[in-house]
């Protein structure tokens, strides 16, 4: 049985995985992809993005290699950004809450 920890890096690679390869190569992400990966697992995450290209933006930033795809290393980057931003905000809310 997996620890939870354990059991969050598994969902976290298949989820990747779910959503590559459906074009071209099954290891990266193309836009598309990425576009589909967003959409499907951080919906709310880009219904209060503003900006019409925020795709194109994560994109860009997690694209270092420049290839035009985004490998699972480099996917990896946007979740922990991700994950810290939550934590920054649940922790800010605990301490308005005088719970901290």
């Amino acid at each position: 049985m997996l620890s939870q920890l354990e059991g969050a890096m598994d969902a976290i690679i298949k989820v990747f995985y779910k959503y590559s390869g459906k074009e071209g190569n099954k290891y990266t992400l193309t836009k598309a992809e990425l576009k589909n990966l967003l959409k499907g697992e951080l919906g709310a995450f880009l219904k209060y993005q503003k900006d019409p290209n925020s795709v194109e933006a994560i994109m860009k930033d997690l694209d270092t290699n420049q290839d035009g795809q985004v490998d699972f290393q480099e996917f990896i980057h946007l979740v922990t950004a991700l994950t810290i931003a939550c934590n920054e905000f649940f922790v800010e809310l605990l301490k308005n809450q005088g719970k901290l």
